[in-house]
């Protein structure tokens, strides 16, 4: 007999209600790392060999390939986050010196290096987002380490707008 595990399974037609279910499932005992998301498009294709019509036709596939979610938070402290940090290590780097202009040119191009991170991050959500609407809503997928779970993640995925809300069985 084959290992299996269990997930809840739901659709969402926009980023924002994606977005409130996962930050009401975080505040009632559901790990961050619970949560995935369908791949891009280009991702979905390349694994499965074929295009998809409908997020339907993937949702309980489990060969479809995932991405980690990450919160409307998480996206803004991708982009604002790493500048300041990158701009400290860079100043920090140049400690001591008599000169400050190069600690000033090293915080700037830390101030860039972490706005394009930032901006490379926000781009591939926003396709990936705009891929799946198109194609029905957005998956989520959420991981339940124990039965006791289950009808929790039901109710606050149908309560958060979620459809097409079930619970099925993956191989591990």
């Amino acid at each position: 007999m084959s290992a299996t595990y269990r997930e809840a399974v739901a659709v969402f037609d926009s980023a924002e209600t994606l977005d409130a279910a996962v930050f009401t499932l975080e505040t009632h005992g559901f790990d961050r790392a619970a949560f995935s998301l369908l791949a891009s498009e280009e991702a979905v294709e390349q694994k499965l060999g074929h295009r998809y019509q409908l997020v339907k036709e993937v949702e309980d596939d489990p060969a479809a390939p995932r991405d980690t979610f990450y919160s409307r938070i998480s996206r803004l402290e991708a982009t604002y986050l790493p500048a300041p940090a990158l701009a400290a290590i860079g100043g920090l780097m140049f400690t001591g010196a008599t000169v400050a202009l190069p600690a000033v040119i090293a915080a700037g191009g830390g101030f860039v290096l972490g706005a394009a991170l930032g901006g490379l991050i926000h781009r591939h959500y926003a396709t990936r987002v705009k891929e799946q609407l198109e194609r029905g809503g957005l998956v989520l997928w959420v991981s339940l380490r124990e039965a006791a779970l289950e009808e929790k993640a039901l109710e606050i995925l149908r309560a958060q707008g979620g459809h097409d809300v079930h619970v099925h069985e993956m191989p591990a």
